[in-house]
């Protein structure tokens, strides 16, 4: 069997954010491991297609009895939404022994002049709401005596606290030190919780037009959604703490670290007519 695959239909994953990008390819994935999946996501036609998709490969492969798709339209950014999220997983009876936390909004913007709203949602989002669902779902594998995993979406910017990303770079920061922290502690409960820091993905979450997407992956500046997401899950089920895919921006990190203010004004320059 391949690494992480379990006998199709016998366990449940959960996976945030699913309908598009990164969250869609985690699903297909896991899909294709055997799961069973529960999706989640703030709008649900982007699901029905995922499900739709999933449904349509098992029925050609001929594995149809054994696959199951359910859907959860959720706003995940407020108070409360985690726990809404683990009150309908219960009453469909699903007990989910992976956990993917993608659920992401992207803002570039000075901190200033960044609407409060927006403040709110992805702060919630990406650490309330995140803590939450671990905690919740973590819980329920120890009390099932389940060798679960968590996967948390962080990124890296949380090396790149740039002006613009001020907002951003600090909330996935926190969703690194918190899955690092908490995989030690529930290592021992046989729990095992992975960060993902990718750098740049061809996804629609940064505004890029398709045809930037494209150049992007061709000059190697970005990695596909889907290569995010194999990476991904090859280290969940390896048990490492934090990845950061593709090797070669792992070597930026002591740079970004480093990058002095008068560097960083040109580029301010050049970027602030792409803030919004």
């Amino acid at each position: 069997m391949k690494r992480g695959a379990v006998i199709p239909g016998s366990a449940w994953a959960l996976v945030t954010g699913a309908g598009s990008g990164i969250g869609r390819c985690y699903a297909l994935r896991l899909a294709a491991l055997g799961y069973r999946l529960a999706l989640a996501g703030d709008r649900r036609e982007p699901l029905e297609a995922v499900r739709a998709k999933i449904l349509d490969r098992a029925a050609r492969q001929g594995s149809a009895a054994t696959a199951e798709v359910r859907l959860c339209a959720i706003d995940l950014a407020r108070v409360g939404a985690a726990e809404e999220l683990h009150a309908w997983t219960e009453e469909e009876g699903i007990a989910p022994d992976v956990v993917v936390n993608n659920a992401g909004i992207f803002s570039f913007r000075d901190i200033v002049s960044t609407p409060a709203e927006r403040i709110e949602r992805i702060i919630l989002l990406h650490d309330l709401t995140l803590t939450k669902i671990c905690r919740l779902y973590a819980a329920d594998m120890i009390r099932r005596g389940c060798k679960g995993r968590l996967l948390n979406m962080s990124s890296f910017s949380l090396w790149m606290p740039f002006p613009g990303l001020a907002l951003y770079s600090a909330s996935k920061a926190y969703v690194r030190a918190f899955s690092v922290a908490l995989a030690k502690e529930v290592h021992e409960r046989g729990l095992r919780v992975t960060a993902v820091c990718p750098a740049g993905v061809a996804t629609d979450l940064y505004g890029l037009p398709p045809r930037w997407q494209r150049v992007g992956l061709r000059c190697g500046a970005l990695i596909s959604a889907d290569s995010c997401a194999r990476r991904g899950l090859d280290a969940l089920w390896r048990g490492r703490r934090t990845i950061v895919p593709d090797w070669w921006n792992r070597l930026f990190i002591p740079f970004c670290k480093i990058l002095p203010l008068w560097a960083l004004r040109p580029l301010r320059r050049f970027t602030m007519r792409f803030q919004k």
